[in-house]
């Protein structure tokens, strides 16, 4: 068998080094780029200036790199300062409804989808004191996000018809805008679910590995039967009624299923709304982890997917690729951020009896865990997650270009494993600054850009 070619990764691990903290160069054929990491702010410099920075770069000379910013007119106050965020308002929750599953992913956060415990649904009663939870303090024209997640959430759905009936109401009644969510392995869905999914304007996240020789590989039912046909059978309702919906096929990849864009193109072709894929960093039993050289063959199919998307995007055709649309719109807002998401902050997860974690991969984790339902979120353990998890904390972060975009990765899979992925990663920025570079030429209407003249 012929060794895959990845020397495309390989050229961007090297490109994306990161030889000081506050700035890094990239080119393409419209020319030399800089992206000041302070605001993640990014700026076209001519063939001089992109040299100067460079020299300053590579001999990580850091104050020679200050004084070029500041003769540039770029260099401003910190747009990230050392502070947590202090006693965040529960804005987001995940709601692990059933601590069960029917399938035997080996890869599984949830392990298998008990959390380690006895199978379990979550009461109704407990749903209901987190839809109040949620929706306790958020003022009149706030924006909430209540999820369902497991195991498999299917299992409990008459609570999920509930609660979301409670949130919805009670939405209403406050001016608060609500949005929803759901996580599933799609193996119990009805065409009845797509009725109500439809109706409440769901986001729904699809588990799919793959085309079926390769799902049924890693997402077998635990007698070993492939689940391939039964998924896509039952999710064929939800693709068909989306409107208010968006049916989304989220792909765990492993070393098992590397050949993204097949994935991809397999997966647009059959109506999802979008495709996405994270990789697999930290299991429970380390299996099917990537490795350094799994993770540039990853980014080397990632790039493929990417310049896809450039290519339709300039010829006016949709590719709903959601890493590639996620990070262009992060990069033209110019998102900077000391934490990679919520958890721990505006989102918490709630496990089936009641008590409150980071994020729904932190249920039944005491490394995660941020009090009960009964009493509240434990301010104390939340300030002290807060400020050791901020990424000025965390190396080698701090003297990372990509610090303020990665913001220092999936808190669970780094207390879990560390940071393994750092190369992919900034490889992966790269390669997003590059295309976001050609596309705001190619394509400026795509991102609310007045045409480039000439």
């Amino acid at each position: 068998m012929t060794a895959p070619d990845t020397a495309r990764a390989r050229r961007l691990f090297e490109l994306s080094l990161p030889h000081v903290p506050d700035l890094h160069l990239y080119a393409t054929e419209g020319g030399q780029h800089l992206l000041v990491v302070n605001g993640s702010r990014l700026f076209d410099v001519d063939a001089e200036v992109s040299g100067a920075l460079d020299r300053a770069r590579l001999a990580k000379d850091t104050q020679a790199v200050q004084r070029l910013l500041e003769a540039l007119g770029v260099s401003e106050a910190p747009f990230v300062d050392d502070r947590p965020v202090e006693a965040p308002p529960v804005r987001a929750l995940s709601l692990a409804v059933a601590q069960k599953c029917n399938l035997g992913c080996t890869y599984c956060y949830a392990q298998q989808g008990d959390f380690g415990g006895p199978a379990r649904n979550m009461p109704l009663e407990t749903a209901l004191e987190a839809v109040d939870l949620l929706l306790g303090d958020a003022g009149r024209g706030e924006r909430v996000n209540l999820s369902f997640l497991g195991g498999e959430p299917l299992f409990n759905r008459s609570v999920i018809r509930a609660a979301t009936e409670r949130a919805v109401e009670g939405a209403r009644a406050k001016g608060v805008s609500l949005t929803l969510s759901l996580t599933t392995n799609g193996t119990l869905l009805t065409p009845e679910d797509a009725d109500f999914l439809e109706a409440h304007g769901f986001a729904v996240t699809v588990s799919l590995d793959g085309p079926q020789e390769v799902h049924d590989r890693l997402r077998a039912f635990k007698g070993g039967q492939g689940s391939f046909a039964k998924v896509m059978a039952n999710v064929k309702p939800l693709l068909e009624r989306q409107r208010k919906m968006q049916v989304s096929a989220r792909v765990t990849v492993t070393p098992r299923n590397l050949e993204l864009r097949q994935t991809l193109d397999a997966f647009v072709d059959l109506g999802f709304h979008s495709v996405g894929f994270s990789p697999m960093l930290a299991s429970p039993t380390g299996r099917d982890e990537l490795g350094h050289d799994e993770l540039e063959r990853m980014l080397e199919q990632m790039v493929d997917c990417g310049r896809e998307f450039e290519r339709r995007l300039v010829a006016g055709r949709r590719y709903p690729f959601s890493n590639m649309v996620n990070a262009l719109r992060e990069l033209h807002k110019g998102t900077h951020r000391p934490y990679p998401c919520g958890a721990g902050a505006g989102y918490l997860g709630v496990s089936a009896s009641g008590e409150l974690a980071a994020c729904h991969r932190f249920v039944g984790d005491e490394e995660g865990a941020m009090g009960d339902l009964t009493t509240g979120v434990d301010r104390e353990r939340q300030a002290r997650w807060l400020t050791e998890r901020h990424v000025h904390r965390q190396e080698p972060c701090r003297s990372c270009w990509a610090r303020y975009l990665c913001s220092g990765g999936c808190h669970h899979e780094v207390i879990q494993r560390g940071r393994p992925a750092c190369d992919y990663i900034r490889g992966w920025l790269h390669y997003c600054l590059e295309a976001y570079s050609r596309l705001a030429r190619a394509r400026p209407d795509y991102f609310g850009l007045p045409a480039a003249n000439g």
